[in-house]
């Protein structure tokens, strides 16, 4: 399967969720529906909704709680963006100007709050505790890997492990979270620990190769965000720990001071480091290993085309160019 096709699988879901995410958007304040659209609709991959649905389809749900819960996801990933976007200073995102930069931060973190608590009244309409402690664990442990992240921002010392502790919490929790919520409104409960399983490692997957991405996508127009976003904030990621610690020492004392400082001003010669110490190829096998274990966790599932496509999304997670 093709993304497409897995798009094309659930194409009646997906419409689904899309009134639902149009009705839930609305507030009776203006701005609110502004910024809500403008990030909302702005050319997202919607893979995280897209595991709530292909996960309950997977198991044989027939109901209606995977279309809610789809949009509670992205939701929830849509705050999390907003509120990202204005601590990291970022002016692109899927390659349009940000709600900060277009609305100024306070509209941006302010309607960042509004849908993480629509989204909260919408969870509690389906009116399953163990949705509800899904989901709220979920916002916490993303929260607490926004300031994980914050705490390492500028610092050199930051080593792989604690690299993947941030990426685990802020990213791939909500992947985690996805995936585990399709078996649960299934009433498969005893699947959920697998299905968690494999939204996690496709979460850290993912997030893998989007920081490749930062240094080897052919353009910001292809990336979606301006290259090497994320050099100029000081974030540690694999590639630049892998070539600090497997570089010669003119390359680590370059790359040292590029994670101390921020900004692009060394960003050629810190590039030239990670390709010369294999930093992206050894980023790709890492990604790919991921894969494989969120592929691994699928066994608890019956052959479909639901699982299929789940296969295909964790293939995707780590082709990827974009």
């Amino acid at each position: 399967m093709q993304i497409q096709d897995v798009y094309a699988l659930i194409d009646d879901d997906r419409r689904a969720v899309d009134e639902v995410i149009k009705h839930r958007l609305y507030s009776e304040v203006d701005l609110i529906n502004q910024v809500g659209h403008y990030i909302v609709n702005s050319g997202g991959k919607r893979l995280r909704p897209m595991l709530v649905l292909l996960s309950a389809r997977a198991f044989g749900y027939e109901g209606a709680q995977h279309h809610e819960l789809a949009a509670v996801v992205e939701f929830i990933h849509t705050a999390t963006l907003l509120h990202d976007d204005i601590v990291d200073g970022s002016e692109m995102r899927r390659g349009q100007d940000t709600a900060n930069a277009v609305w100024g931060n306070e509209a941006a973190v302010l309607v960042g709050d509004f849908l993480y608590s629509r989204s909260f009244e919408m969870m509690v309409n389906v009116g399953e505790m163990r949705v509800m402690e899904i989901l709220a664990e979920a916002t916490r442990t993303i929260a607490e890997g926004e300031v994980k992240q914050l705490l390492n921002v500028h610092n050199a010392e930051a080593t792989e492990s604690e690299y993947l502790d941030v990426i685990c919490s802020k990213t791939a929790k909500l992947f985690e979270s996805a995936a585990e919520l399709g078996a649960v409104i299934s009433g498969r409960k005893e699947a959920a620990e697998a299905m968690a399983s494999y939204g996690l490692h496709l979460g850290v997957a993912y997030q893998l190769v989007d920081d490749a991405l930062d240094y080897s996508a052919a353009s910001s127009e292809q990336l979606g965000k301006n290259i090497g976003d994320d050099l100029a904030e000081g974030k540690p990621t694999l590639p630049l720990i892998y070539a600090l610690e497997h570089g010669t020492a003119e390359q680590a004392a370059v790359i040292r001071e590029a994670i101390e400082n921020g900004g692009k001003e060394l960003i050629e010669s810190v590039k030239e480091a990670i390709e010369s110490t294999g930093a992206i190829a050894y980023t790709s096998r890492s990604a790919k290993r991921e894969a494989e274990k969120a592929m691994q966790s699928l066994a608890v599932l019956p052959e479909s085309p639901y699982k299929d496509a789940m296969i295909s999304l964790a293939r995707f997670a780590v082709e990827r160019t974009y």
